[in-house]
């Protein structure tokens, strides 16, 4: 199974890239599943993105802790299910809690949770996030100049 990972900031193409990947798979006979995160299909991804609009500490730390038992859920359903396992977004959604406690998860989670060997960052610039951003309804607590 190839496990997939695509990140990188919004609005830099991530689901965009994650469909086209899926298309080709798919257009070889090969099964795939994609998961973005947080996802709408279960609780964890519910409540992070409930807790992604909100403001302040607890809200911070309710969306990463959420968010990562949402990625922690998806790997546990769907992980060996198909022959592509595309994740839109992975670990690098506890970067936003403070420093010590994200190095600690992002450690703790590598030891417990598959690594993959395609790995894609989308790398663009936060001003260039915020502009693709800015037709959006919704602002999350992380969309702003600092976090990006």
């Amino acid at each position: 199974m190839r496990f997939i990972v695509i990140d990188g900031l919004d609005g830099s193409g991530k689901s965009t890239q994650a469909k086209l990947i899926e298309k080709r798979y798919l257009s070889q006979g090969e099964s795939v599943i994609l998961r973005e995160h947080p996802s709408t299909d279960n609780d964890y991804g519910l409540k992070a993105k409930k807790a992604l609009l909100g403001r302040g500490t607890i809200n911070r730390i309710k969306a990463s802790v959420y968010y990562a038992m949402d990625v922690i859920r998806s790997v546990g359903k769907y992980n060996g299910q198909a022959d592509n396992l595309i994740m839109v977004r992975y670990l690098i959604g506890i970067a936003y809690l403070p420093l010590p406690l994200a190095k600690f998860l992002y450690w703790f989670f590598t030891i417990f949770l598959p690594t993959s060997d395609y790995m894609f960052f989308l790398d663009l610039k936060a001003e260039e996030s915020l502009r693709r951003m800015s037709p959006r309804n919704e602002e999350e607590m992380f969309e702003n100049r600092d976090d990006l």
